[in-house]
This record gives structure tokens, C-alpha cells and sequence, in this order.
């Protein structure tokens, strides 16, 4: 072999060498600080409720629309608006009888100390799930966990509504969204 054809093999070596290491460094920062997670896009404005009265100009006379004093409480399966909804509670799993009240602000599940709901397992990542409330519905999004997400039995892949009692699955733990 020629010392050209002997350098030129050292080198790719070296150059395939330091691609390995890149590698491992960069899985290694994506498994302890996570990935960049996507946005969900902002909320269209609501439709007016049916029979609402519509909106009128400055000028114009104006009157007072009668609301009831409270909604009714929403049906196991309904879809889960900030009205209906109030807390999460864990139904099993290590933390199962865990009860946490529910604000407006989105709340990320996972092993991290940085999540709002920690959970701690093998099968959970560090931020694994986040909760969102998009216009008035609140929204489960999985954040590209390892072992996925499941809302009522149904892997989560893109951000999807959440019903009120069907249960969401993060890991091992399993919990509910709840009046």
C-alpha cells in the first residue's frame, strides 16, 4: 500500500471517528434537555352560541341576553371545556388518588422536576405529555415521548380533544380530567 493510499484511510477514519462521537454527544443532549416541542397554532374566536344576541355598534341600543347562573354538569365522554373541567385525578398508578385542580395554564406531565405533574416511572419521559387549553377546549399533546400517549384507548400522535372521564395514559400512570 502507498503512504497516499495509507493516509488517505487514516484520515477517513478519523473524520468517521469524530461523526460517532458528534452522535453520541447529540443523543445524549436530546435524552437529558428533550427536543424543541411543536406550537399549537392560536385559537379561531368561538362561534356565538346559538340564540346569543348579536353583537351591536356603539350607537346602537343594546340589550341585556339572560345566561344561566350555571352551566349543567357535563356528561362522562363530553368534550372537555374549561367550564366542565376542574382537576386531574390519577386513577392508578404510583401516585393513583392524586387529585390536582386544573387552571387555564398548560401543564406538561412527565419525570422531569420541571413538569407540573411529575411522575416518576421507566416508562415515562421527561416531558412527556402536555396539557393545553386551546380556545375552550382543553387538548392533550404528546411531546415525541419514547412509549407514546393514549387518550381513551387511542395512541395520541397529534393534539387531540380531550373527554371529560376517559382516561389518558402516561407510562404507567393512568388519570382523568374531571368537573
Amino acid at each position: 500500500m502507498s503512504q497516499l493510499t495509507l493516509l488517505l484511510l487514516q484520515g477517513g477514519f478519523l473524520v468517521l471517528l469524530w461523526f460517532f462521537v458528534f452522535g453520541v454527544v447529540y443523543s445524549l443532549r436530546a435524552d437529558l434537555f428533550g427536543v424543541k416541542v411543536r406550537k399549537l397554532p392560536e385559537p379561531a374566536a368561538p362561534p356565538a352560541p346559538a340564540g346569543a344576541a348579536p353583537v351591536a355598534s356603539p350607537d346602537a341600543v343594546t340589550t341585556q341576553v339572560k345566561r344561566p347562573a350555571a352551566p349543567a354538569p357535563a356528561p362522562a365522554g363530553s368534550l372537555a371545556t374549561t367550564s366542565a373541567v376542574s382537576r386531574i385525578v390519577i386513577t392508578s398508578g404510583p401516585k393513583a388518588g392524586l387529585e390536582l385542580p386544573l387552571g387555564t395554564e398548560p401543564l406538561t406531565i412527565g419525570r422531569s422536576s420541571e413538569s407540573g405533574l411529575v411522575i416518576r416511572d421507566d416508562y415515562t419521559s421527561s416531558h412527556h405529555a402536555r396539557l393545553v387549553l386551546w380556545g375552550d377546549q382543553w387538548m392533550l399533546q404528546d411531546l415525541d415521548s419514547t412509549n407514546g400517549t393514549t387518550h381513551d384507548g387511542v395512541r395520541v400522535a397529534a393534539p387531540v380533544q380531550v373527554k371529560v372521564g376517559a382516561p389518558i395514559k402516561v407510562g404507567a400512570t393512568t388519570f382523568e380530567l374531571r368537573t
